[in-house]
């Protein structure tokens, strides 16, 4: 069955209920075939000391779309998928507004991912530059 993009979407959001997604505000707002965007208000819930973004939830950002990308692209619901290694350039501090979290797909193998994520500001300047790798496991049932 093939779904639509608003209902890819609503499940994505909903799968964020109760969880560190949640907590953080974090939206799915548009898929495609290699790709996913997610976005994050940035408010002092997620600033640190001196008032702007904190790193940290720049990367919770980035592991959310990105692993939500990998489960939708593998298209199996007997699998999980588990972030195995990130790593994140910070180029630009945001203070309010949004950031938008754009996760292509590099590499789609059946065991592992490579993803790239670019975290832009609402004016689409660069804020991070983030490459993660999953992993794909089988789910226990």
């Amino acid at each position: 069955m093939k779904y639509t993009n608003k209902e890819i979407l609503a499940a994505c959001n909903k799968m964020c209920q109760n969880t560190l997604m949640e907590t953080l505000e974090i939206e799915f707002t548009e898929v495609g075939d290699d790709f996913l965007v997610a976005r994050m208000p940035v408010t002092s819930k997620v600033h640190q000391p001196d008032g702007v973004l904190h790193g940290g939830a720049s990367v919770a950002l980035a592991e959310s779309v990105g692993s939500a990308g990998a489960f939708l692209f593998l298209n199996s619901k007997d699998i999980v998928i588990r972030g195995i290694e990130i790593a994140a350039n910070h180029v630009k501090s945001v203070r309010d507004g949004y950031v938008y979290a754009h996760a292509s797909i590099v590499h789609k193998g059946r065991t592992t991912q490579l993803w790239q994520i670019k975290i832009t500001n609402d004016e689409g300047a660069l804020v991070s530059l983030i490459k993660l790798t999953t992993l794909t496991l089988p789910k226990n049932k």
